[in-house]
């Protein structure tokens, strides 16, 4: 058999739990059925969490790297050289590769990672209906920039955008697949390809053409089990990230109904755009040799926990679906062993018959397509920037927070309360729980050189001024009193 073509589809804030066919009854996604039914889906999939507030910056740095979180330069705002990128390691053995949609990790990197492309995002979030896009650049050189104000009924201040041109009027979900449609048209089959599809919904700000819209009343939409008008806990990100002005405090019901239907309402537009993409490879007889991988590059609160953003470590920011199917894929199986994001890189090269390049840390979970049982992880070490750390094995997930102001431990039981609404730390009973997930949280911080980086260093730096006692087993986290603590924010501002 000839060497499979590679189509990786990566969507923006798209979390676990949004797809019809995994047991979500109110959303609507034909298309991302079909690639359930066609394919494996691996039902806990999840990023380890990030150093920037732009989360999907450092995680896409990890899917394109197989680099751990605290190996990323500059939280991935850039990738070295000495890194070697997906895209690249397929272009070294024989591959042509193309990226289209967003890219949010410098023009260096993406110019060694493909040789094709076309409507390329260099940044991370925009205006959906007027993309700045760049072609591809056989030179590599990515220097073009366009000067526009975007706020001119409020002042006339001209800001600049790296790009070729802004395509005016177009949807990014549906720029982005049309060039992919085009690309995989006129695919000439000499060589096998590496195409990378990356879109930016569902992404706010939420707008898509509005019979997406009409497909969902926010008045039958449910809250969900875990919906809270307040957040629970502020770890000094809840009253100043941008993610969490997108609604006022407290959250209201009527609200959060209406920001989950215009997010289905994103999911399931880009799911019709997948349909044209996936016709396209029946149409040219390439679906039969092509895996395709599904991913979101992390999720979203909206709501839940009394949060709307990704800035946290709960299930609804960290878990995102992952969907493989193609030659070698057993189809209409599901895996719920612990896998990253970062260990589809070594996969695809296993399922492709490539080396995996020595810069990689992520581990090829390609045995369990012939192995149900084979695991690859059983624990995952969680971290977002330097307030909250934590650990989970395939049943408990041990959150611990430590700021200035905030020394909080939460301890989940994920099989009994997968929406993280009881917390079990201090809990008769589950003290051997904690004292295992510590140790491991200890353990996992070395071998990521945690302490390696200013994030590490500030975060270890708390624990250790306010936590000696804990470390040693003798005492436990401060609480923190979440009423206390935004008695003075208003009830319309965050």
């Amino acid at each position: 058999m000839d060497r499979p073509n590679v189509l990786l589809i990566l969507t923006d804030d798209q979390r676990a739990g949004t797809i019809h066919a995994l047991g979500n009854p109110e959303i609507q996604t034909p298309n991302m059925d079909r690639l359930v039914r066609m394919g494996t889906v691996f039902t806990r999939a999840y990023i380890p969490g990030g150093t920037a507030s732009a989360v999907c910056m450092p995680s896409r740095a990890m899917l394109n790297t197989g680099k751990t979180l605290f190996h990323l330069e500059n939280s991935g705002q850039n990738i070295p050289s000495c890194d070697v990128t997906m895209g690249q390691c397929f272009l070294e053995n024989g591959y042509h590769a193309a990226g289209i949609g967003k890219w949010h990790n410098g023009t260096e990197s993406f110019s060694r990672s493909f040789d094709g492309g076309a409507d390329i995002f260099f940044g991370g979030m925009w205006d959906h209906w007027n993309v700045p896009v760049s072609d591809f650049h056989g030179d590599g050189v990515y220097d073009a920039r366009i000067r526009f104000t975007p706020n001119f009924s409020a002042n006339s201040e001209p800001v600049t955008v790296l790009a070729d041109r802004i395509h005016a009027g177009a949807h990014s979900t549906e720029l982005f697949s049309g060039a992919a449609v085009d690309y995989i048209r006129e695919y000439d089959g000499q060589e096998p390809f590496f195409l990378y599809l990356s879109y930016l919904a569902p992404h706010d700000p939420r707008t898509m053409p509005e019979e997406f819209r009409e497909m969902y009343d926010p008045e039958t939409i449910s809250l969900p089990p875990n919906f809270a008008q307040m957040p629970a806990v502020n770890c000094g990100w809840s009253n100043r990230g941008r993610d969490e002005n997108t609604a006022p405090y407290p959250r209201r019901p009527e609200a959060i109904r209406k920001h989950i239907a215009d997010y289905y309402a994103m999911i399931s537009h880009i799911d019709r755009s997948i349909g044209r993409v996936l016709d396209a490879l029946e149409q040219r007889g390439l679906m039969e040799n092509t895996i395709i991988i599904f991913t979101g590059d992390n999720g979203l609160a909206i709501g839940q926990h009394g949060l709307m953003g990704k800035q946290n470590i709960y299930e609804h920011s960290i878990h995102v679906p992952l969907v493989i199917c193609g030659p070698g894929i057993g189809a209409e199986q599901r895996r719920d062993h612990l896998v990253y994001l970062l260990d589809i890189f070594p996969t695809l090269c296993e399922l492709c018959g490539i080396d995996i390049p020595a810069s990689v840390e992520g581990i090829s979970f390609a045995p369990m397509f012939r192995d149900p049982g084979y695991k690859t992880r059983r624990e995952l070490y969680l971290a977002f920037q330097s307030r909250i750390r934590g650990v989970m094995d395939e049943r408990y997930k041990l959150v611990e927070y430590r700021t200035e102001d905030l020394k909080l431990t939460q301890l989940f039981d994920l099989e009994s309360d997968p929406w993280e609404r009881n917390n079990f730390y201090d809990i008769a009973g589950y003290e051997a729980v904690t004292e295992y997930l510590r140790g491991r949280l200890f353990a996992l911080r070395d071998q990521w050189d945690d302490e390696s980086t200013v994030f590490g260093q500030q975060y270890w730096r708390q624990w250790r001024q306010y936590d000696e006692a804990v470390v040693h087993g003798v005492g436990k986290p401060k609480g923190a009193n979440m009423a206390e603590q935004i008695k003075d924010w208003g009830t319309d501002k965050p």
